[in-house]
C-alpha cells in the first residue's frame, strides 16, 4: 500500500474567498493568529483590472512593475512594437500585489501617479460599501440589504400595467398595497419609456402624475421616485413631497435637471441609454458593452458632481432594455459585478422586460419567475436596489437572498428555520 494513504482523507476542497472579509473569516475559524491573518489575508485574494487606453509608456511600465511584483499584465501585441500610442493592459494578482505595485506607481512620472490613484480606487469600491444616502427622514444602508422599488405607472401604453393605476385613487390604492408587500421606494412615472414609446407633453405628464404624488405623499410615509425626464416634472413633483429623481436620460434630458436635484438636495439615479425610446432598439451597437456602460456611468457621475450633486447623493443603472440587445442585456447581468467599481450604489430593473421573455417564451404578465431569477442574480452581483412590478414576489426574493449573501441573524430576523 502506497504509505500516503496511511494519512487518510484530508478532504480536500476548493473554497472560494473572494473578498478580504472572506479571507480572513477563514483565517480566524482555522485559529491563525491576527498578525498572520494580517499578514495572509490580502496574499490571498486575487483580482484583476483592465486598464483602458494608457499612454503606451506608461502601459509599458505597468506591466514591468506588476511582474517584477509576482503578478502578470497582457498587452495588445501591436503594444510591444511601440505600434501604437495608447493601450489597453489587463493586470492580475493578489491584493497585496496591487498595493505593492501603485505604490511604486505613484513614484513614475508619465501620469503613473494618476492611473496608481484609478486602479487603488477601484479596488476599495469592488470590495466596499457605498456611504450610507439619507432619504427623507430614512437612511438607506447600502451593503446591508437590497432595497426594493415598486412601479406605479400612471400611463395608458406602459409594456406592463399600462392604464391600470391613471386614476389618483387607485394609484394610492396600488402604492399602499407594494409598501406593505415590503417596497421601501415607489417609483412614479407619467410617461411611458418601452421600445418605440413616443413622448407625451409637459403638461401630459404632470396632469398623469401631480395628482398622484400629492395623494401618495399625503397618505403615506412612502420614500417617493419621480421617473422623469423633465427639471419642470421633477420641481414640481418635489415640492409636493417626492424625494428622488430618477432620470432615464442622466441628467441629459429637458431642462436644468441637476440645478432641481442640487435645490432640493436629492439623490438622482442615472441610467444609461442609447438615444431615446422611439430609436433606442434600432440596432444597438457597442465595442464592448460592459466598458462602454460603466464609462458612461462614470461620467455621469461625474457631471453630476461638477454640478454641485454630492457623490453620495448618485446612483446607477446600467439600463437593462434600454438600447441593448437580448445579448448584451444577459451580458451585463454576467458581469454586474464589474460595475461595484464605480463605487456607486446600483440599481437594477429587469421587471417583466422582453429578454425574459424571450428566453422563456412567455407574455409580459407571465414572466414573473424569470424576473426572480433576475433579481436573485442581481443582489448576488451587488446590486442595492431592485425595481419591480411584483412587489410582493421580488420582496420574498430580496430577503431570502440577502439571507445567502449578506448573512442572517436568526430568529430576530424572521422565524427559525
Amino acid at each position: 500500500m502506497d504509505r500516503m494513504d496511511d494519512a487518510g482523507s484530508t478532504g480536500a476542497r476548493v473554497m472560494v474567498l473572494d473578498s478580504e472579509d472572506a479571507m480572513r473569516a477563514q483565517l480566524r475559524s482555522m485559529g491563525v493568529s491576527r498578525a498572520g491573518t494580517d499578514i495572509m489575508a490580502p496574499k490571498g485574494v486575487f483580482r484583476a483590472v483592465r486598464l483602458h487606453e494608457a499612454p503606451i509608456r506608461a502601459a509599458l511600465i505597468i506591466k514591468q512593475e506588476m511582474l517584477a511584483k509576482g503578478g502578470e499584465a497582457a498587452l495588445p501585441y501591436a503594444a510591444a512594437g511601440l505600434c501604437e500610442e495608447r493601450s489597453d493592459v489587463l493586470l492580475t494578482g493578489t491584493l497585496r500585489q496591487f498595493g505593492r505595485l501603485t505604490e511604486t506607481l505613484r513614484l513614475q512620472p508619465f501620469g503613473l501617479p494618476g492611473i496608481a490613484r484609478e486602479i487603488d480606487a477601484a479596488l476599495a469600491a469592488f470590495d466596499g460599501k457605498p456611504e450610507p444616502m439619507c432619504v427623507g427622514e430614512r437612511t438607506f444602508r447600502f451593503g446591508e440589504r437590497t432595497y426594493v422599488m415598486g412601479i406605479l405607472n400612471a400611463t395608458p401604453d406602459s409594456f406592463s400595467n399600462g392604464g391600470e393605476h391613471l386614476s389618483p385613487d387607485a394609484a394610492l390604492k396600488h402604492a399602499e398595497a407594494m409598501l406593505e408587500a415590503g417596497a421601501d421606494i415607489i417609483d412614479i412615472g407619467g410617461e411611458s419609456t418601452r421600445p418605440g414609446a413616443g413622448a407625451v407633453s409637459e403638461e401630459e405628464e404632470l396632469a398623469r402624475v401631480l395628482p398622484i404624488v400629492r395623494l401618495v405623499a399625503g397618505h403615506t410615509n412612502a420614500i417617493i421616485s419621480i421617473d422623469t425626464y423633465r427639471a419642470s416634472v421633477a420641481q414640481r413633483c418635489l415640492d409636493l413631497g417626492a424625494h428622488i429623481i430618477n432620470d432615464i436620460t442622466a441628467l441629459r434630458g429637458e431642462g436644468d435637471m441637476a440645478s432641481v436635484a442640487l435645490q432640493y438636495g436629492a439623490p438622482v439615479v442615472l441610467m444609461h441609454m442609447i438615444g431615446r425610446p422611439t430609436d433606442m432598439q434600432a440596432n444597438p451597437t457597442y465595442d464592448e458593452v460592459v466598458h462602454d456602460v460603466s464609462e458612461f456611468l462614470r461620467e455621469r457621475v461625474a457631471y453630476a458632481c461638477e454640478r454641485g450633486i454630492g457623490l453620495c447623493n448618485t446612483i446607477v443603472d446600467p439600463g437593462i432594455g434600454f438600447g441593448k440587445t437580448p445579448q448584451h442585456n444577459l451580458e451585463i447581468m454576467r458581469r454586474l459585478r464589474e460595475f461595484k467599481s464605480l463605487g456607486r450604489p446600483i440599481l437594477v430593473g429587469t421587471s417583466r422586460k422582453s429578454t425574459i421573455g424571450r428566453v422563456l417564451g412567455r407574455p409580459v404578465h407571465d414572466r414573473v419567475w424569470g424576473t426572480a431569477a433576475t433579481v436573485a442574480l442581481a443582489i448576488s452581483s451587488g446590486a442595492d436596489v431592485v425595481r419591480v412590478h411584483d412587489v410582493g414576489e421580488m420582496a420574498m426574493v430580496a430577503r431570502m437572498t440577502d439571507a445567502v449573501i449578506r448573512g442572517w441573524r436568526g430568529e430576530e430576523d424572521g422565524n427559525a428555520g
